[in-house]
């Protein structure tokens, strides 16, 4: 009797990039078709958490970015999810740039990113910090504000007191000015836990401690990666490095730590090639993304979303992004995609709204988009004044 060999098993179809949009648009609560999601978040937490963090550099953006993927939420919610109820944290998140995140996974974030190698020290040589003066100062931020609310001069005056005068030496270059030795770990403070931003204090920023206890990056790291496949794989280690500002060869490493152990599986992505999901995390639409969005300055979805040439196609690429840095203008989706820029202006309660397609809008999506006007306002809790301009494509847009 002989034994036939088992046949091996199928190739899985690659994964589109119309189908690897449309999920992630999805489970932000962005897809424009309202029957291929489910109901909007009901808690700003809830958004904050599915697009990992809210960049919060410009407050106001961040609280559209999350409002936009509410059941009805607004600025206001989000304030006070910040400084009310503390369910949401500002403080130093991907990139070491400043996001919204909760703090129910504060612990997880601090545990991530304290485990994140560092590059090549960027400062001159005068400049730098020995390992136990980072050392010295990060404690001393946690001591200085614990129980405490203070300004950066403030928090100076405290790190120096506690550390020694090299601290305060003014070797940093800040906004025209010399920023004293020890800022130069303001963030790296908020990756260990000791520093988030607490409520200003007139125009002024105040830091305090949030009592954040980082987990072990052993557990933290394969944890933020994944939540990180689930909202934006299908995704590559490069991609992840980018996002984290990470290095490539590290982050290679943790993703081949995590596939050797069956938690993240390889699938190929046509626009990629090999690029990884969760494990089992295999479905995808069959349809496109279709309707009309409007994204505010940094929103997650437009940094992590890759191949960025397929979110910003043709002219997008050139007029929405700052070369190839995306964020840094509000952008028109039309059908998932990048197809337009927009902006605000804001005067008491009049939010004058302007936006440029980049190709003439159909009536049924000019509507579209005076729907989407009428939610910024709504959420920004202001009432809109919509003009539709003609964008301008080339080296002095």
């Amino acid at each position: 009797m002989t034994t036939r060999s088992p046949e091996p098993a199928p190739a899985s179809a690659p994964v589109t990039w119309a189908g690897a949009n449309a999920r992630r648009l999805a489970r932000q609560r962005l897809h424009p078709d309202a029957a291929a999601t489910t109901s909007p978040f009901a808690a700003p937490g809830e958004a904050v958490a599915a697009m990992l963090g809210a960049h919060a550099q410009v407050l106001s953006a961040a609280e559209l970015s999350v409002g936009l993927r509410g059941d009805g939420l607004t600025r206001m919610d989000v304030r006070a999810a910040l400084w009310s109820d503390r369910s949401l944290v500002k403080t130093f998140g991907p990139r070491g740039t400043v996001h919204l995140l909760t703090a129910a996974d504060l612990p997880l974030w601090t545990g991530a990113l304290s485990a994140v190698p560092t590059g090549p020290n960027p400062f001159p040589k005068d400049a730098r910090m020995t390992p136990d003066q980072v050392e010295a100062v990060v404690a001393a931020i946690g001591e200085a504000l614990t129980g405490a609310e203070l300004t950066i001069d403030e928090l100076s005056d405290e790190v120096v007191a506690r550390t020694g005068p090299w601290a305060g030496d003014l070797v940093m270059p800040g906004f025209q000015v010399m920023w004293p030795r020890w800022r130069q770990v303001l963030h790296l403070a908020g990756h260990r836990g000791a520093l988030a931003y607490a409520p200003n204090r007139g125009r002024k920023a105040t830091y305090t401690n949030p009592g954040c206890t980082p987990l072990p990056g052993v557990g933290a790291l394969p944890a933020l990666i994944e939540r990180y496949l689930y909202a934006y794989g299908p995704a590559t280690p490069a991609h992840f490095a980018r996002w984290l500002a990470a290095p490539k060869r590290w982050a290679a490493e943790q993703f081949a730590a995590l596939a050797g152990a069956g938690a993240i599986e390889e699938v190929t992505f046509a626009e990629e090639g090999p690029a990884w999901v969760v494990a089992g995390d295999t479905d995808f639409p069959d349809a496109e993304a279709r309707g009309v969005r409007l994204l505010p300055y940094f929103d997650a979805f437009t940094i992590a979303s890759w191949p960025r040439e397929r979110l910003f196609p043709g002219a997008a690429y050139e007029r929405a992004l700052a070369g190839g840095q995306a964020g840094n203008f509000p952008v028109l989706l039309v059908d998932g995609v990048v197809a337009g820029v927009w902006h605000q202006r804001r005067s008491g309660r009049r939010i004058a709204v302007t936006v440029e397609p980049l190709k003439p809008l159909s009536a049924p999506r000019s509507r579209a988009l005076e729907e989407q006007v009428e939610r910024v306002a709504t959420i920004m809790e202001g009432t809109a004044e919509l003009t539709v301009g003609r964008v301008t494509v080339g080296p002095h847009a």
